[in-house]
């Protein structure tokens, strides 16, 4: 029995201390021992049960959507802490923005598409993908139930389930009809590639039809007339990039129709671009007007049929019809059906959209995350907390709130709430304690329950929804990656803010929309860490001395606003840029050229976009239809 425990204290303590074992080892190796010898077969068998059990952990991670967001979670993931699966009806990812130069043969289509397995291949095959469709979620039992869409004489039916520990939604959206009659069966759309090339192929069967013999004036005026349902960046982008082509390109291939040409823009409301700034919608119509484009506003589209669509014009309440060649109907997104089955599940049945929490993690569930056009952020308003956040900062428990005691919780509020730092600015306001100052603008020594009520109650007026655009999607991805792969460590060790409601901090800080103050920054320094990467300065030199990689550091969790752009034909484009900067005209457009070529996923398309810009420029848009 000495000897027993002797070896079990003996084998404990040489646990604690490798040196010694493996002195040991040598010892009694060499004097013909077999106790050693035991003990290191354990020691192995330990180390080789541990590596087992580490695989064995780690968690299932599937994502549906190989989008904007879909893409960028998927290049930023640490595969070796989770078992990532992909699914998605098509293997490659787009450049969407640039959809409509597809559409009349400015950039080819296989010049803004990248592979999926290009991408998920720098993970050494750890990232596996189906392409396939997913065609329903159970949230119960933790499954994604997915459909082949290849060629069912393969074998089998193409259907097969797959398991989640945690899913990410990253599915986009559908375009929105608002179920008007006739839109579905004669109209295209422009989300996809396959659409901007079906797109082209009509626009060129226009033209041939309007030559052929036998037709008179008006049947020819009709198959010539192209209308754009929609006054939004996409409408408009692919109304300018038509009319350039019709007038550099095929004026002088088809001449004896050239003058029975026309292209309308429809909008419901008061201005195309009304999401832009007003300077900008302004330069757009007036621009569109010099060039010819017809646009409409106030006009609502109550029907679509093969030869002419039905169009009501508000102010007058007339309807009439307007004969048509082609109709692109570009008049925002709506939810997918997949999406809106899994709402039912969570509880958000009665919502028009998937709604998520600053962390990205949809309302209802606790291991589902959505990402881009699919869903919005729910942003917490602080006036559901209120009482929370008085009972949190009112550390003496007096009943009243001094302005050191609001100082303690500051930097937690403008965290969690957002809100409050656009209120501020909104009312010029240079710090949040400002908030606690009376009506008259003299500060008060401390306030109760009530009167912190009323300096907060108008914050949740600011709350905005971000704009469903690549930009969001993209650093939505890259944001929850990023989440993912310091899982661990923010659980020990959390960097979000406090906790209102409850104790303790959250695990991360919420994505959330940039501070407005340091946008111009940001994008100026933006361009030229873009500019920097373009002519290739060594790798070391950008990270340490780009300004950008600075900002990463300091705001990694923050959606970071870039500006938008609406190119307008003729070489010019017009771009609202951070901190309420307008620039149009022909060097907005050259800047238009450098950020998305920039902004490519890899240097293929991005030499590829290139080279169809400079053979544009040389020879012209091909007008063959293939």
């Amino acid at each position: 029995m000495a000897i027993s425990s002797f070896l079990k204290r003996a084998s404990s303590y040489l646990h604690g201390h490798p040196a010694c074992f493996k002195a040991l080892v040598l010892v009694t190796l060499s004097s013909g021992s077999l106790v050693a010898y035991s003990d290191s077969q354990s020691e192995t068998d330990k180390v080789s049960l541990d590596l087992n059990q580490k695989e064995q952990k780690k968690k299932k991670v599937v994502v549906l959507g190989t989008g904007w967001a879909g893409t960028s979670f998927l290049k930023d993931i640490h595969v070796s802490s989770y078992d990532v699966q992909v699914i998605s009806p098509r293997n490659y990812f787009a450049f969407t923005p640039l959809l409509p130069s597809v559409t009349c043969g400015t950039v080819e289509a296989r010049s803004i598409v990248e592979p999926v397995r290009n991408i998920i291949k720098k993970r050494n095959g750890e990232i596996q993908f189906f392409e396939a469709e997913c065609v329903k979620i159970d949230a119960a039992n933790n499954k994604v139930l997915c459909r082949s869409n290849l060629d069912q004489n393969l074998g089998g039916n193409g259907e097969f389930s797959l398991e989640y520990d945690y899913l990410v939604i990253a599915v986009g959206a559908q375009v929105n009809t608002f179920d008007t009659p006739g839109v579905r069966e004669n109209c295209h759309f422009l989300k996809e590639v396959e659409d901007a090339q079906k797109l082209r192929d009509s626009v060129i069967d226009s033209f041939e039809k309007a030559v052929l013999p036998g037709l008179s004036e008006e049947e020819r005026k009709a198959s010539l007339h192209f209308v754009i349902v929609g006054g939004g960046p996409t409408g408009v982008e692919f109304a300018a990039e038509l009319h350039d082509f019709i007038q550099e390109d095929l004026v002088a291939i088809y001449p004896m129709v050239k003058d029975l040409v026309r292209i309308t823009l429809i909008q419901s409301g008061d201005h195309i671009l009304n999401t832009f700034d007003d300077r900008i919608s302004s330069f757009a119509e007036q621009k569109f007007q010099r060039d010819g484009i017809e646009v409409c506003t106030g006009c609502r589209v109550l029907g679509v049929s093969e030869k002419s669509l039905s169009v009501k014009v508000k102010s007058q309440g007339e309807i009439y019809s307007i004969p048509h060649g082609l109709v692109v109907w570009s008049t925002g997104v709506g939810t997918r059906p997949l999406v809106r089955d899994f709402m039912e599940q969570v509880g958000q049945g009665d919502r028009r959209i998937l709604a998520t929490n600053e962390w990205l993690r949809v309302k209802g569930s606790e291991n589902v995350y959505a990402l881009g056009d699919c869903a919005t952020i729910d942003q917490r308003k602080i006036m559901e907390d209120i009482l929370s956040i008085f009972k949190a900062a009112d550390t003496d428990n007096s009943g009243t709130l001094t302005v050191s005691e609001f100082e303690d919780v500051v930097d937690d509020i403008l965290i969690r709430y957002p809100q409050v730092e656009l209120y501020l600015k909104s009312k010029h306001l240079m710090d949040v304690t400002d908030l606690l100052r009376d009506p008259e603008g003299n500060e008060r020594e401390s306030v109760d329950i009530e009167e912190f009520k009323s300096v907060l109650c108008l914050v949740d007026s600011k709350t905005k929804s971000l704009p469903a655009t690549a930009q969001v999607a993209a650093q939505q991805g890259t944001y929850l990656s990023k989440c993912f792969n310091r899982r661990q460590q923010c659980q020990e060790h959390p960097e979000g803010p406090r906790r209102f409601s409850g104790s303790g901090q959250h695990h991360f800080r919420p994505f959330r929309y940039f501070t407005f103050s340091l946008c111009l920054s940001y994008f100026i320094m933006g361009i030229i860490d873009e500019l920097a990467r373009s002519i290739q300065i060594c790798i070391c030199i950008c990270y340490l001395s780009s300004p950008i990689n600075w900002f990463h550091l300091m705001w990694p969790k923050r959606y970071k606003h870039f500006g938008k752009f609406a190119p307008l034909g003729g070489e010019q484009a017009a771009a609202e840029l951070p901190g309420d900067w307008v620039s149009m005209g022909h060097s907005t457009q050259w800047l238009w050229y450098s950020v998305y070529a920039s902004k490519q996923v890899s240097w293929r398309t991005r030499v590829l976009v290139v080279s169809d810009w400079a053979r544009r420029f040389v020879f012209g848009r091909d007008s063959s239809r293939i």
